[in-house]
């Protein structure tokens, strides 16, 4: 259920290109699904039994995937898919098909659907705090969708921000609460808890952070109203449904464990109930009707919070009830809204009137909702309300304490759910008729479906008792819960249903006197969470400006000596001690072989070299030789694979030097100061010795085997003969991933550096053809696969120029002015790149067993695309690497990734690997291996790296160098005619 809610998302996009706003119909079959299933689990749950799935993922830290559903977990997964349903039929009729990146939010909003559904059936605390973050995530990316707007992006921030905060303080907590049980499997936690201590206590603390983070209880509510810049089928989902719900699970997930431990409790029932009335409150001071829902939605979650955590049993079944309440009623209202703005261009309460008459359907779906939300009979709401006030009424002082906030909080809860209906719906003074279009039956329809469940849901609430009633049996009866509770549309004549007249009267008191409450609401407005908030974050801005100003002072030099220095002087002084060195001191061995000494010598002097030398191209070249002395030095102690790859790093870093070395002053800007010469020597001989002995103590206090003498049987065992590359493909497959990803963010960061500017729409030309650069080429040739058209490059689309093989070497060549062609060095490259290329594949496929691999064989294929680049320029490289770097980089990880996940879904582990022997005929026998696979990603992402350099340290400053001479011999010529027009007059 959960893989098919993420393969949807991921084709989600295209069934939207194709199908336009219709496609939300068919994404909508996927939790549909999800929702049947859910229901035919019921039987089982009833039955008091549970479904379990658990995979051991990582069991020396304790660590699985697990997935649980019990009655609290059905219940949310009905709710999360069911409701999520409606919502994406009730997008095919709110986005219009123009709407820009439909597609991708399509995509989002199925993902999102998807992980809420993880988190409520997360069985470990990791995983369920994985599933929470990627809620974070994805809300983020809803609640930015409109990314040209100020606000919406603003908005998205700050609910990443702040939800983002409390979740890491909930990780905290989590790995504390795990480490004390001995366990991080919710289940076993929640039947087996542990002692109550300073170390739960704290754990509880910061879970509840972070549950009152996600679901914007006081004092971080401010990141909903601030969310409600999200289009309207986001706010019914995510603010009223699924999002906000989480923490609302987390507590109820936890609560049968620790509903008896004070500070649990405590902070639920303070939090909870000042969050109700607070948000109750605000709610009556709104215009906007979605900000009124917003600020109720904050109350509402604050008795949720409140009830599911106060750890009763009458408490836990009144707050599952009002939890599937609130669902229904709230996603109803959010809904009705998306209908009002889109029927009326307005969602102002002061500018809409008689829509009762014009809308009338919309109107009595709305009146059934509000119905539930206020708490008024015969809706699920009511029901709800009735049972979570009776379980306050027979309490001590606390919940005599809790029951006044409570009737405080529903009392303003019905006075918001009147100024909803009278703002929307009814006719005002001085305000003509809103004109309408109106809605169509199928706009309209998640809406009546999720009111009619409202309204069903109170007459049916004894019969959904024993369901709601399996999680409330979870958690133990208070001390003064003299009967066993249950849920009922009518209970009788009793306090509870007098407490609930209060609410009502006292509500059309304040809607009565609206007016002057919004009047004493603005007097009294002395907090502004928003306005404190971006106060905190201008304050924090300012002190990391101030902070920064102080100790950065732009001096790479600087950053790098005061490093060094340090770790001179933190581990100096130990060794120096000899606190570092308990016992007999190691034996020293200078050298293997004195000819060891040649490559350390020139690595000296190239070193000491570089002090002096003025100009920059001279520095680098100094560097790439103390680079290739390292990689000799590799090479004499017996690391051929080492020094293959060293050497060829050296090169193509020496390549990129070269490239950007072209926009620097040819001399450093000043000559070094003698003392900082000496100062500069003395850190690097100081660094040196430090580190040589730190090797040299590490290697002789070694007290157990080295784990390297174990490495020649793994080899043999996974039919390799190369123990560096079966380390790098097999045994430390996870390091090569970690490290080809930071390849990619690599390749990724230096292309946004160069092409900074938002990509257009590619200028067409006649004959297919776009343009590749606005810079007219020095006497282009044409015919070669290049038109020229005034100041316009032109070239084939995907950057493929076809060479006329008969005419020209290089054909790309023929745009470089002459002087900087050379015929040999295009025939030699010609000639060379295929036999590199050849040389390349021959690495990667013989790495398993001799010297090379993936990473050294993409190397040098993309030495070999930059053979072609220097011959013919910028165009050449166009012509041979015709293929996207981009396509070459995702296609190698996804390659890699996908041969580590096959490995657990054919082999039972992630990164399982596995050989075998095929039979070529004449050919002879191959060795073939997954790692093989998993190198081959890695060979393309490497050739798609080296292509991205390229293309952007090479060709994008080859553009800027050519817009540069054409701009300065524009300017020559402008100043030359003005000259001449001078002199003649």
């Amino acid at each position: 259920m959960l893989v098919a809610h993420f393969i949807t998302a991921a084709v989600a996009p295209l069934l939207v290109r194709l199908w336009g706003r219709n496609g939300f119909y068919a994404l909508a079959i996927v939790p549909g699904l999800a929702t049947v299933w859910a229901l035919f689990q019921l039987p089982a749950v009833l039955n008091g039994g549970t479904l379990t799935e658990s995979v051991e993922w990582a069991p020396q830290f304790s660590l699985r995937l697990g997935l649980h559903m019990d009655g609290l977990g059905l219940t949310m997964t009905l709710i999360a898919a069911g409701v999520g349903t409606l919502i994406l039929i009730y997008c095919a009729r709110y986005f219009d098909d123009s709407e820009p990146g439909l597609g991708l939010f399509a995509g989002v909003f199925v993902a999102f659907a998807g992980a809420m559904l993880g988190l409520v059936l997360a069985d470990d605390l990791i995983q369920l705090f994985i599933y929470w973050e990627l809620t974070t995530v994805f809300s983020y990316l809803l609640v930015g969708h409109k990314a040209e707007k100020k606000e919406s992006r603003r908005a998205a921030m700050t609910a990443l921000t702040v939800t983002t905060f409390g979740g890491l303080a909930m990780l905290v907590g989590m790995i504390m609460l795990g480490e004390t049980a001995g366990t991080y499997v919710i289940s076993e936690i929640v039947a087996d808890p542990p002692a109550s201590g300073p170390v739960v206590t704290a754990a509880l603390v910061l879970i509840m952070i972070g549950a009152m983070s996600k679901s914007a209880l006081f004092p971080f509510s401010l990141w909903l109203p601030a969310a409600m810049q999200a289009p309207t089928p986001v706010s019914g989902y995510l603010h009223a449904a699924a999002m906000v719900k989480a923490g609302v699970y987390l507590v109820a997930r936890l609560t049968p464990a620790f509903g008896d431990v004070v500070v649990w409790q405590s902070m639920a029932l303070f939090f909870g109930v000042i969050t109700m009335i607070f948000g109750g409150w605000k709610a009556l001071r709104q215009y906007d009707l979605k900000l009124v829902l917003a600020y109720g939605t904050i109350s509402q979650l604050g008795f949720l919070i409140a009830l599911l955590g106060t750890g009763t049993r009458a408490a836990a079944l009144a707050g599952i009830a009002m939890l599937v309440a609130h669902s229904l009623f709230k996603a109803t209202l959010f809904l009705v809204v998306g209908v009002i703005d889109h029927s009326t261009g307005t969602r102002d309460l002061r500018e809409l009137s008689g829509l009762r008459t014009s809308m009338p359907a919309t109107f009595w779906i709305t009146v059934v909702a509000l119905a539930s939300m206020a708490g008024l009979p015969p809706t699920a709401g009511f029901a709800a309300k009735e049972l979570a006030l009776g379980a306050y009424t027979h309490g001590g002082a606390l919940d005599t304490l809790a029951l006044v906030g409570l009737v405080a909080g529903s009392t303003l809860t019905v006075a918001y759910s009147l100024r909803f209906l009278w703002g929307a719906f009814l006719e005002k003074e001085g305000v003509r008729p809103t004109p309408v279009h109106a809605p169509g039956a199928l706009f309209l329809a998640p809406a009546a479906v999720l009111a009619g469940l409202s309204l069903v849901g109170g007459a049916a609430s004894s019969t959904a008792d024993p369901f709601l009633a399996v999680y409330a049996d979870t958690v133990p009866p208070g001390p003064y819960e003299q009967y066993t509770t249950h849920l009922a549309l009518w209970h009788g004549w009793e306090l509870p249903l007098l407490l609930s007249a209060i609410c009502v009267v006292g509500g059309l008191v304040l809607f009565y006197f609206r007016n002057g409450v919004a009047w004493l609401g603005t007097r009294l407005a002395f907090v502004n969470p928003e306005r404190n908030y971006r106060r905190m974050l201008a304050g924090l801005e300012n002190l990391a400006l101030q902070v920064t100003g102080s100790t950065q002072r732009g001096s790479l030099p600087v950053y790098l000596g005061t490093i060094l220095v340090v770790l001179v002087v933190a581990t100096g002084i130990p060794m120096v001690t000899g606190r570092i060195w308990a016992g007999p001191k190691p034996d020293l061995r200078l050298w293997d072989t004195p000819v060891q000494i040649i490559p350390a010598l020139i690595i000296v002097i190239t070193c000491l070299l570089i002090l002096f030398v003025r100009r920059r191209l001279f520095a680098v070249i100094l560097v790439g030789i103390g680079g290739y002395g390292v990689a000799a030095l590799f090479y004499l102690l017996g690391a051929p694979d080492l020094a293959l790859t060293q050497f060829l790093v050296e090169t193509v870093s020496l390549v990129v030097f070269v490239l950007v070395l072209r926009r620097f002053p040819a001399n450093f800007s000043a000559p070094a100061l003698k003392g900082r010469r000496i100062w500069n020597m003395a850190i690097g001989a100081g660094t040196g010795v430090v580190m040589a002995m730190l090797t040299w103590f590490a290697l002789a206090g070694r007290q157990e085997p080295s784990i390297s003498e174990g490495y020649e049987a793994v080899t043999r065992e996974v039919g390799g003969y190369n123990i560096i590359s079966v380390l790098l493909v097999d045994v430390r497959a996870w390091d090569t991933m970690g490290e080809i990803s930071v390849l990619a963010a690599a390749a990724a960061g230096v292309a946004s550096l160069m092409f900074v500017r938002r990509r257009a729409q590619p200028r067409k030309a006649p004959g297919g053809v776009m343009a590749l650069s606005v810079t007219k080429p020095p006497e282009p040739v044409k015919g070669h696969g290049a038109v020229d058209l005034g100041d316009l490059r032109i070239a084939p689309r995907n950057m493929h120029v076809k060479p006329l093989w008969n005419r020209t070497w290089l054909p790309g060549a023929d745009s470089l002015p002459t002087e900087r062609r050379s015929i040999i060095f295009e025939v030699v490259s010609r000639f060379l790149f295929p036999v590199i290329m050849i040389l390349s594949v021959y690495l990667l496929l013989t790495g398993h067993t001799d010297v090379g691999g993936g990473f050294a064989g993409g190397i040098v294929a993309g030495l070999a695309f930059i053979v072609r680049y220097l011959a013919g320029g910028r165009f050449e490289l166009y012509a041979t690497a015709w293929v996207q770097p981009g396509a070459l980089i995702g296609a190698g990880l996804a390659l890699a990734t996908g041969t580590a996940l096959g490995g657990a879904v054919f082999g039972g582990d992630v990164l399982a690997g596995g050989d075998t022997y095929v039979n070529f005929g004449f050919l002879g026998e191959a060795h073939l291996t997954v790692a093989l696979i998993f190198d081959i990603g890695v060979y393309l992402l490497v050739i798609g790296l080296i292509l991205d350099i390229l293309r952007s340290l090479g060709a994008r400053i080859d553009e800027q160098i050519e817009r540069d001479a054409a701009h300065a011999d524009e300017t020559s010529r402008v100043e030359a005619r003005a000259h001449a027009e001078e002199v003649t007059s």
